[in-house]
């Protein structure tokens, strides 16, 4: 195993402290531009990518058919238009989730409709799948150099579409997106697309889900499909998730996406109001989302993939997740406020516990 030298690994964390602290002088979502501003200057991934650590070959897992280099993939949301996944490949991840992706482009939200709780560590956002466009995505994923960054497509409906047509703007993004990407995410779970979380109930969620397969199936290479779910379903609604995944041998699910309760936050209530509406992310979702993941696959015996994500900010979280039994993880808000070094802490951490 390679050591890494003390005075590395305190320049890395040291460099990423000093980014963070010019990016968050800014509004988040400013601060997101900002961001894919510095990845794409030439060589700069590469540069911040080369301090930490590939994973090792004993990392590598195969779920749902795909050879993964590691387990520490980007959460969908980071990288909405397919702008930079090579770059975000180079920082460490072992894979990239784009989008999530609608039929139409579309704006989204009223801004301002992100907010960085620092007391909390989380964010609360309310975008509402403001993205380019499924066919600029496509193209952009097409000319993909790293043909070995294993890419999922986060798919989603227009917010004028109503739900009874839903079903028709997840077959066009999957279509679309068949080609470029190695597996499929259906989000019915985002709290911040109108009606959209009805979608996850029983009858119309198996509907929408059985014709997805229906066409997957119809391929010559079929490609994994998941769902990802909320944090705030019941047990009842977890039961009917795990027939549904059954029923319709989807690959597995992601759990958790935000959540819309607002409960044991240090934030001041009266801040917390103020901001409004919104999916909130970040380490106050960490005991939910990792309580949602043992529940799958304790009640359903272990069968399917589940990928964890919510309120991974250190090693110890994500092997918390691991051993109530994802399979995978995924970060997002633990990424924007600890940066590329926790990758390679998760990936150090495994390594050691593997050996």
């Amino acid at each position: 195993m390679q050591v890494h030298k003390p005075e590395l690994r305190y320049f890395s964390t040291s460099m990423y402290s000093l980014i963070k602290r010019f990016l968050f002088l800014f509004q988040p979502e400013t601060a997101h531009h900002l961001t894919f501003f510095l990845l794409k200057l030439p060589g700069a991934a590469g540069l911040m990518g080369s301090f930490y650590r590939k994973p090792h070959t004993a990392l590598q897992k195969n779920v749902f058919g795909l050879n993964f280099p590691g387990p520490v993939g980007l959460a969908a949301g980071l990288d909405k238009n397919a702008l930079a996944f090579e770059e975000f490949g180079k920082l460490g991840f072992d894979f990239i989730e784009v989008g999530t992706l609608t039929p139409k482009a579309q704006p989204g939200n009223e801004k301002p409709r992100l907010f960085r709780l620092l007391k909390d560590q989380a964010l609360i956002n309310r975008m509402g799948f403001n993205n380019d466009g499924v066919e600029i995505a496509r193209l952009r994923l097409a000319k993909r150099k790293n043909k070995n960054l294993i890419i999922g497509g986060n798919i989603g409906k227009n917010k004028l579409t109503p739900n009874e047509n839903a079903t028709e703007d997840y077959l066009k993004c999957f279509k679309a997106l068949y080609e470029v990407v190695d597996y499929f995410v259906v989000n019915v779970s985002s709290p911040n697309t109108p009606g959209l979380r009805a979608l996850q109930e029983k009858e119309p969620l198996l509907q929408l889900l059985k014709t997805i397969q229906a066409l997957n199936l119809s391929k010559t290479k079929t490609k994994p499909i998941l769902l990802k779910i909320a944090p705030d379903l019941s047990n009842e609604q977890l039961d009917d998730i795990i027939d549904i995944v059954k029923q319709t041998q989807i690959a597995g699910v992601i759990a958790t996406n935000t959540t819309i309760s607002r409960e044991g936050l240090n934030t001041p209530e009266v801040e917390i109001k103020e901001l409004g509406a919104g999916g909130l992310s970040g380490k106050p979702l960490r005991q939910r989302s990792t309580e949602v993941i043992a529940y799958l696959k304790q009640t359903s015996g272990n069968a399917f993939p589940v990928i964890g994500v919510g309120g991974i900010h250190s090693a110890e979280d994500a092997l918390e997740k691991i051993k109530a039994g994802a399979d995978l993880i995924q970060l997002y808000t633990g990424f924007i406020y600890e940066g590329p070094q926790l990758i390679k802490n998760i990936h150090t951490r495994l390594l050691a516990e593997h050996a």
